[in-house]
């Protein structure tokens, strides 16, 4: 599997996103290592956007945060509040398929983003909003955050030991699934309007993702009166064993979610009369006597290291070791896959990312660093029709940066 420059899928889509921080940058990085091209609209007074200054590893308008959100992209400073920004973003309007924003929900109408704003320069443009609370609603003016949205949504009521204290999601979960909707939004859009000849709004938000993410717990609560709990070890809420064991020298996870698996599973660790043990045998004795089973299968791996057990199990059934995100990262198969990518950058020296999780003939994807603030203001004025004089008087008035 090797880096390579392969046709592009989405080359000539162009989408001007006023996006800022985890959720709409995740989503359209995603975009742009498709091929589209994704202009960056960066506040010239607040030196770009909050991602660039995001600690500890952070300097010169840029971090290995921003880094991580943002490669491929351009990015212009432009102050969206005055009337001259304003007019200057209407007009990149023209020339674009679509306009994508994370802001506060109240926002886009102020700023001229949506679709009515747009619709008589531009009747095809795709206007995608991701808020936290979405728009036109008692909640369209609060700011919002992945994790208050995992403690609202019922997260922190699942995640951990049944004794410990409410646990959040280790990753922002809701951001990057946030941000995945709103470009399948965008996608969706811009497909819509190619046939109909024309855009129009699409809105999505960090709490309705949130809530959708509760999916079958939700629907087994609605319609039978579901309570969802925290499970020992990590388990699954039905379906046992799913759950983290103790090994002799560390954890392992087992998944024996299939019927076939359990037979196997017990096999494999020497057990095989457990296959046909009444109290065990089938997902409901096992449901039932769920104690019964991890006591079982715990007094066993501990008696050997978690490497002699992945010997025994892997392919098999689905198990994983319990790593760090170094020895993750690290890992034989990471490699195999080439989940770590080199960056040349100018200031971040050795630079390394996750790659995209999409391959293109099996190829990874290439990838620029993340823009410089405000490297491509001019070019892009340029590109649309601005003259060597309207830079300037735009730069002079601070409605625009240019580095």
């Amino acid at each position: 599997m090797k880096q390579h420059s392969p046709r592009l899928p989405l080359v000539g889509i162009k989408i001007i996103s006023v996006e800022q921080y985890g959720a709409a940058p995740f989503g359209s990085m995603f975009l742009a290592d498709l091929g589209a091209e994704v202009i960056k609209i960066e506040n010239p007074g607040a030196r770009g956007e909050m991602g660039r200054h995001v600690v500890p590893y952070s300097k010169k308008n840029d971090s290995l945060f921003f880094q991580t959100f943002s490669a491929n992209k351009r990015s212009m400073c432009l102050n969206l509040k005055t009337e001259k920004g304003k007019s200057v973003f209407q007009k990149l309007s023209l020339n674009a398929d679509a306009i994508l924003n994370n802001l506060r929900g109240d926002l886009p109408t102020k700023l001229g983003l949506d679709y009515d704003s747009i619709k008589n320069i531009n009747p095809k443009i795709v206007c995608v909003h991701l808020s936290a609370y979405g728009r036109n609603n008692s909640r369209e003016f609060w700011p919002g955050l992945d994790y208050v949205m995992q403690a609202e949504a019922g997260y922190l009521s699942l995640t951990g030991e049944p004794d410990s204290t409410p646990t959040r999601f280790g990753l922002s979960v809701v951001d990057y699934q946030a941000g995945l909707t709103a470009a399948i939004a965008l996608l969706s859009g811009i497909l819509g309007a190619r046939n109909t000849g024309k855009g129009q709004d699409y809105d999505t938000a960090l709490f309705d993702v949130a809530m959708s993410n509760l999916s079958y717990p939700a629907v087994w609560n609605l319609t039978k009166g579901y309570k969802p709990t925290r499970m020992p070890r990590s388990g699954h809420p039905s379906l046992v064993p799913s759950e983290l064991y103790k090994t002799k020298d560390g954890w392992i996870f087992i998944m024996a979610n299939k019927s076939s698996f359990w037979p196997k599973l017990v096999s494999a660790i020497g057990k095989p009369e457990w296959s046909n043990d009444p109290r065990i045998h089938d997902f409901k004795s096992r449901l039932k006597n769920r104690s019964l089973v991890i006591s079982l299968l715990s007094e066993v791996f501990a008696k050997k290291t978690t490497e002699f057990w992945l010997d025994k199990l892997t392919g098999i059934l689905p198990c994983a070791p319990v790593n760090d995100v170094d020895s993750a990262l690290s890992s034989n198969f990471s490699k195999e896959r080439n989940i770590v990518q080199e960056i040349n950058h100018p200031d971040w020296t050795n630079l390394k990312v996750v790659r995209q999780p999409i391959l293109v003939d099996e190829k990874v994807l290439p990838r620029r660093p993340a823009p410089k603030l405000g490297a491509d203001t001019k070019d892009i004025l340029i590109e649309n029709n601005f003259s060597e004089e309207e830079i300037q008087e735009l730069s002079n008035s601070g409605d625009i940066l240019i580095e």
